[in-house]
């Protein structure tokens, strides 16, 4: 029983002092087994947000790709569309256009008796035959030469007043499309840029004839053979400066020339007031020197002015444009101002007198026109020209034969037009004009029709 007793004490004795030994251990297992569970659950979590933000970059990598190869795609299908075109474009080489111009014209009186007084305009200054007749008609090939120049010929063809029918070389040019941002050069036969009408095919104005100070110092419209610079500024405001240097064979100048034989500068500005408003103007020198027995007929028609000297012309033009973008109508305003100076000799070409003597001309003129269009089929305009002269010269017989001598006489004359356009290609169109250009004023009516077929750029402002 003491044994037992003991025994018993023992183990009690051992279990009370070993017991808390045994639990610490276990809490300190538990403890590192829990540490060690963090280590992994965080290694864990850390390899899975490499792993997410792997995923993530591969994915924006991939939809990056797919963008690239979209838009090479679309880039691809574009370039077909153009090749498309420009095949379609080039399946005639060299466009052709084809402009086609007749008209009805009435005078009241005999258009072979037409003067400027003070003035002694070209040959082909004179009114269009009356009746039936085919206007103006064009043929025009152009293409892209290369990657650097682009080509143009004209060909026109007009009644004269004898009743033939005239073909000629209007236009043949050679022009840069791709040098210097803003910098053109041309070369060949051109309409000069002297003016604002001047530059634009008879087809392109908005009357059936040209302003009467045209008339009296271009014959219509001056163009040469030569040379022209022009620069486009790159600014917000249109800015364009220009040079032209010409053979001088052809009116208002003439005569045979080594090198350089009339020559022009011009300069442009303009710009927009608001979207609805733009305006442009412009200012221009021509000078001749040398001017070799320039033909003109005199008064009368019966002999041939013959004048040799100097000539220079100034001239201001002004251009405005309402055009509303949710409307139809639009409003254009335009006004052109020259005034050339001649100083040299003249003679009268008739074969039996022979008179010569000094000539000084001091010559003025103007017009002003406004064209209202309606909507997209008519347009209506008005137009007014007004011409001045004072000469002075040591034979005043002659000066009276040549046509030159105004006796204080100022031609002018009011022009209304109106017009029909089914299209972009095609126009009809009724002008009545009385012309007061010499003092018998004369009622003169003109129907006009003009179409386009073919290729056809674009209008200049």
């Amino acid at each position: 029983m003491k044994k037992t007793l003991f025994l018993f004490i023992s183990a009690s004795f051992v279990c009370a002092f070993t017991t808390p030994v045994v639990a610490d251990e276990q809490i300190e297992l538990l403890k590192q087994q829990i540490e060690q569970l963090k280590q992994d659950y965080e290694k864990r979590i850390q390899a899975l947000e490499k792993g997410l933000l792997a995923a993530q970059q591969a994915a924006k990598k991939n939809e990056q790709t797919l963008a690239n190869v979209q838009e090479q795609a679309e880039e691809a299908e574009l370039a077909s569309d153009d090749s498309q075109q420009m095949m379609a474009k080039n399946s005639f080489n060299p466009e052709i256009s084809l402009i086609l111009d007749g008209r009805y014209a009435s005078y009241q009186n005999n258009p072979d008796n037409y003067q400027l007084p003070g003035f002694s305009p070209g040959d082909e200054a004179g009114l269009v035959p009356e009746g039936f007749s085919i206007g103006e008609s064009e043929l025009t090939l152009s293409s892209n030469i290369d990657q650097l120049f682009y080509g143009k010929a004209t060909f026109s063809f007009a009644d004269d007043v004898d009743g033939s029918t005239s073909a000629e070389v209007e236009e043949a040019f050679v022009q840069t499309s791709a040098l210097f941002d803003g910098l053109t050069i041309k070369m060949g036969r051109f309409f000069s840029a002297i003016g604002y009408l001047n530059s634009q095919h008879a087809h392109t104005w908005d009357f059936a004839d040209a302003p009467l100070i045209y008339r009296a110092l271009f014959a219509d419209q001056y163009r040469d053979d030569g040379l022209q610079i022009s620069y486009i500024a790159p600014t917000d405001l249109f800015v364009q400066v220009g040079a032209e240097l010409f053979s001088g064979r052809q009116f208002p100048s003439s005569g045979s020339h080594d090198g350089i034989g009339s020559w022009t500068t011009f300069a442009r500005i303009g710009g927009d007031f608001n979207n609805e408003n733009s305006w442009q103007m412009g200012f221009s020198h021509w000078h001749a020197s040398n001017i070799d027995n320039r033909e003109t007929d005199n008064i009368n028609h019966t002999a041939t002015t013959l004048y040799s000297g100097d000539s220079k012309i100034n001239a201001i033009d002004l251009v405005y444009k309402w055009a509303p973008n949710t409307r139809t109508d639009n409003l254009k305003l335009q006004f052109e101002y020259f005034d050339r100076d001649e100083d040299g000799d003249i003679a009268l070409d008739d074969f039996l007198s022979g008179d010569t003597g000094s000539y000084h001309g001091d010559q003025k003129g103007w017009y002003a026109q406004a064209i209202y269009q309606m909507n997209k089929q008519w347009r209506t305009g008005l137009r007014y020209d007004h011409l001045s002269s004072h000469t002075k010269g040591s034979n005043y017989l002659l000066l009276e034969n040549a046509g030159l001598e105004s006796h204080g006489y100022k031609p002018e004359r009011y022009s209304a037009m109106l017009e029909w356009l089914p299209s972009e290609f095609s126009r009809i169109r009724l002008q009545y004009n009385n012309d007061q250009s010499y003092k018998d004023s004369d009622n003169q009516l003109f129907l006009q029709y003009t179409f386009s077929m073919g290729s056809h750029g674009a209008h200049s402002y």
